[in-house]
């Protein structure tokens, strides 16, 4: 039989019925609805809630205090990922396990690092969701396959991955490419020489090892340095 989460005393209820109890946070809902089937038609899950946002999320998980809340990365107010802390503070004991519809190693140990169990892959299929979902709420890590290994490397030093470099002013400047601004509009914003811009610009690209702008932001992208 799948695992069940033990009930803290005093702390509500953490099953239905013997089930896994999920918060699901998730603001489209065709989404919502597709992953509230696929999770319900289970004999051992059970959707007690859905958020549209992390607001309304943190608001949830102290009212419900499901065992698990599946978090969609993307939401209207915010990186799922930075809500990590706040959720568990909300819901003490209840485990995060993140859903995205991308992801690097570096984007796992920022998952881990924030204090989530997990992260699933959209891509993936539905099964892997579900034991996602079991394997979090007995106190285990679920990550999509590929992203474990390379996220521990960069939680034990193994590697410094892209971007470990940079300094803040680099960071600074990644963060306005980012938004789209040129070496013109940050010499401004930075209140340096554009020259000096330009120099940022160039060892962002370097230390990123893009060949241009968009492919630094790119890259930054992918490896969790800009949300």
């Amino acid at each position: 039989m799948p695992p069940t989460p033990q009930t803290t005393p005093g702390s509500g209820p953490r099953a239905a019925g013997g089930r896994i109890t999920i918060l699901l946070v998730e603001d489209h809902d065709m989404v919502a609805e597709a992953l509230r089937l696929a999770l319900d038609r289970t004999e051992d899950l059970k959707v007690v809630g859905r958020s549209r946002s992390v607001q309304e999320a943190l608001a949830d998980a102290a009212r419900l205090y499901p065992a698990v809340v599946v978090l969609d990365r993307r939401l209207p107010d915010g990186d799922g990922i930075t809500a990590i802390t706040t959720l568990r503070s909300a819901a003490p004991g209840t485990r995060v396990l993140v859903l995205a519809g991308e992801g690097t190693p570096a984007v796992a140990a920022e998952v881990a690092e924030a204090g989530g169990s997990g992260l699933i892959l959209k891509v993936g299929n539905l099964e892997e969701l579900q034991q996602g979902v079991r394997l979090v709420a007995a106190g285990e890590v679920a990550f999509s396959k590929g992203l474990l290994d390379g996220a521990l490397d960069r939680l034990t030093g193994r590697t410094t991955g892209l971007g470990a470099t940079l300094t803040p002013r680099e960071r600074e400047t990644l963060g306005l490419l980012g938004d789209g601004l040129n070496a013109a509009d940050i010499s401004e914003r930075l209140g340096v020489a554009v020259n000096t811009a330009r120099n940022h610009v160039q060892r962002v690209l370097e230390k990123l090892d893009a060949r241009s702008q968009l492919e630094a932001v790119a890259v930054a992208r992918r490896e969790g340095l800009l949300r």
